[in-house]
């Protein structure tokens, strides 16, 4: 039902002293940004692991492309930070000029001097969230008509109101002009391979653990 969507988040002071326009992971290793973005750990965070599944949707699951991507910005002084918040207020704050983030976490500051959120114009792709009623639950009906709400055109309309920093997967629903986020007709979107991401996400880790250590050490 909602979808936490992959961005950047982009300090715009720092971009302009820089004189840079990042747009797109190629933009990223720019030798002007060495030690000035900031990630999370894709081993704890599930913002960072989004994010890695993203760049492995551009170029590819496993591909020396999308490795070469990942080397490319550790190389660059990529900082791995403590925390998936860190990625956005630290950009808010000045102390980085981008952060590879989410945009339902980015747009909580959003509203802060010289900072935007922006998707990656290669191409984006998100993590969803939704209902689902347990096999043998102890009210079946009630929790059948509790999922038909939340997921009806007026359910939609209503958590809107309510989360105006959520994107809802929902055909029967525009999004409302008070939406913070990218509208979804403008973003570029390209498909995520949930099932192959989710079998080899040990190995992917481990290698991103094994390249981590050799760049960083």
């Amino acid at each position: 039902m909602g979808m936490s969507t992959v961005c950047f988040a982009v300090n715009t002071r720092l971009e302009k002293e820089l004189g840079l326009d990042i747009r797109s992971y190629e933009d990223l290793l720019d030798p002007k940004l060495k030690g000035k973005i900031i990630f999370s750990d894709p081993n704890s965070s599930s913002a960072a692991w989004n994010n890695l599944c993203n760049i492995f949707s551009v170029y590819g699951v496993d591909t020396p492309e999308s490795w070469a991507i990942i080397e490319k910005l550790m190389r660059n002084g990529m900082v791995v930070g403590s925390s998936s918040s860190k990625c956005f207020k630290d950009v808010a704050n000045g102390e980085y000029v981008v952060g590879l983030t989410y945009d339902n976490g980015a747009v909580t500051v959003l509203g802060a001097p010289d900072y935007e959120m922006r998707y990656p114009a290669n191409g984006t792709s998100g993590k969803d969230s939704c209902f689902a009623i347990i096999e043998g639950c102890r009210h079946p009906e009630a929790a059948k008509a509790f999922v038909e709400a939340m997921t009806s055109k007026e359910g939609t309309e209503k958590m809107y109101a309510m989360y105006g920093g959520v994107r809802f997967t929902n055909a029967l629903v525009d999004e409302p002009a008070s939406f913070q986020l990218g509208k979804t007709k403008d973003i570029k979107w390209v498909d995520r391979p949930v099932e192959e991401l989710t079998e080899k996400k040990d190995a992917l880790l481990k290698k991103w653990n094994e390249l981590y250590a050799s760049v960083y050490n």
